[in-house]
């Protein structure tokens, strides 16, 4: 039998099959910039003996990567608007390849902290379009599983990250992690620069946004900073500081972006009760994520005492289950509505979430194994039809903006989840109780999140939003 999809894509639409094509350069992009931050994480120890750094020195690599990506993401994204996502794909394509091959040819710790800056800016270059393209390839009536596609994709790269990492570095260097994305950076070249296609409308009069594109810079880059280190003791005094700096900054950027025609920071969608209970939505379920998936490893290898190999195996379920069920997901959610259905991935995902929380100190492994599958088959049931809600409850030439909110309300969530972590652990000794009280914070988030996707769902059966 033929899948639905076929039967659609040689249907009426009449569509040009290279645009089916082009998800392949789109899909590549994705598992390189996802697998890049997995990779070397587990590679810092190895690569701060080699350069004679510290751990928190080292961590760095990771912690340069995704501030240069959530600061850039909006200005790209605006720019992707304005005159063309395909360039906006292309151009940061060549970037991250190129710093990647810098990184592996890196002789100093400081030339590779520089080049990863570099692939960083790349990185940002295409995720700041990822989801305008993907909106423009697929016709509205399977939109849902082009994004679950990608969901799906980067699941992949999240569980087979710390495996794939650990077998390169046992038959090579840390170098190989980074060259191994220039052959695959140079096909998904080849292939986007034939098959992408370009914006369905632009602005008659683009211009840029320089000044709103500084302040977007110094926020999140004040924001992020102070967030990531305010739970070391030594820093939080000027943590604190940059962190009021950073608010007073935003407050001034928000409302100069409100009297803008084409805001950078989307005051606009915002004025889109849909779009903005979206991503107060997203942002919650990416807190609890964080907060789960950072608290867990400690629990299974400090009060469990299972072995790194076995903390790994029992964490795997949970991507993989989110892997499986998303194309379900998406397939479901195009007779049903989307909202509704991310409210009952929220439930489920609060379930094991329970689960987790009264999991007993003798656990065997397949008692977690289950548990992490329940998490997984709830977010995987969540992530694409918030997504789908999220994109579709905003004019389609405010997609790239609309995507780089969504990628940003993401690493927003990921980053004040990882905080949280960080001052629970600093406030309690214990490992149980600290892991314990990190889960019963990520439910309270889960709760706001499936309240909201509640609230969406009522608006999209009273406005009769087609989603």
């Amino acid at each position: 039998m033929q899948d639905d999809s076929i039967l659609i894509i040689m249907s009426a639409e009449k569509l040009d099959i290279r645009k089916y094509v082009a998800i392949i350069s789109i899909i590549i992009l994705l598992v390189m910039t996802v697998l890049d931050v997995s990779l070397v994480n587990v590679a810092l120890p190895v690569i701060g003996e080699e350069f004679h750094v510290s751990e928190s020195a080292s961590v760095w690599l990771i912690t340069i990567y995704q501030l240069i990506i959530v600061m850039l993401l909006l200005p790209l994204s605006s720019i992707g608007d304005q005159f063309s996502y395909k360039r906006n794909f292309i151009i940061g394509l060549v970037v991250f390849t190129v710093g990647s091959a810098l990184c592996a040819s890196s002789q100093s710790f400081m030339m590779l902290l520089v080049s990863r800056g570099l692939q960083a800016l790349g990185a940002a270059g295409v995720m700041s379009v990822n989801v305008a393209l993907t909106r423009v390839i697929y016709p509205r009536s399977i939109l849902g599983r082009g994004l679950a596609l990608n969901a799906m994709f980067i699941s992949i790269a999240t569980a087979a990250g710390p495996s794939l990492a650990g077998w390169i570095m046992s038959i090579a260097s840390w170098h190989w992690l980074f060259l191994i994305n220039i052959p695959f950076g140079i096909i998904a070249f080849f292939i986007g620069i034939k098959t992408l296609p370009e914006n369905p409308s632009v602005p008659e009069n683009p211009e840029l946004d320089w000044k709103g594109s500084f302040l977007n810079v110094v926020f999140f880059g004040l924001l992020f900073y102070s967030l990531g280190n305010i739970a070391d003791k030594g820093a939080f005094p000027l943590c604190l500081v940059l962190l009021v700096l950073a608010l007073l900054i935003g407050w001034i950027y928000v409302r100069k972006e409100s009297k803008s025609r084409r805001p950078m920071f989307p005051v606009d969608l915002f004025r889109i009760r849909l779009y903005s209970t979206s991503i107060l939505t997203s942002t919650c379920s990416f807190i609890a994520l964080n907060l789960t998936m950072i608290a867990l490893p400690f629990l299974f290898l400090s009060a469990l005492k299972l072995s790194e190999l076995k903390t790994g195996l029992v964490m795997t379920p949970w991507p993989l289950a989110t892997m499986i069920v998303s194309p379900f997901a998406a397939r479901w959610i195009e007779k049903h509505n989307a909202a509704f259905t991310a409210a009952f991935g929220m439930v489920i995902f609060m379930t094991g979430l329970l689960f987790l929380v009264f999991i007993p100190i003798n656990a065997r492994e397949w008692d977690i194994v289950w548990r992490m599958a329940i998490c997984g088959i709830g977010f995987g049931f969540f992530q694409t039809p918030n997504n789908i809600v999220m994109v579709m409850a905003t004019p389609i030439e405010r997609t790239g903006a609309a995507g780089g909110m969504q990628s940003t309300a993401r690493l927003t969530g990921q980053t004040f989840g990882s905080t949280m972590v960080s001052i629970v652990f600093a406030l309690i000794i214990s490992v149980k109780q600290s892991v314990t009280v990190c889960l019963w914070v990520a439910l309270f988030f889960a709760i706001i999140a499936c309240v909201f996707s509640i609230d969406r769902g009522k608006q999209i059966v009273k406005k009769h939003v087609t989603l």
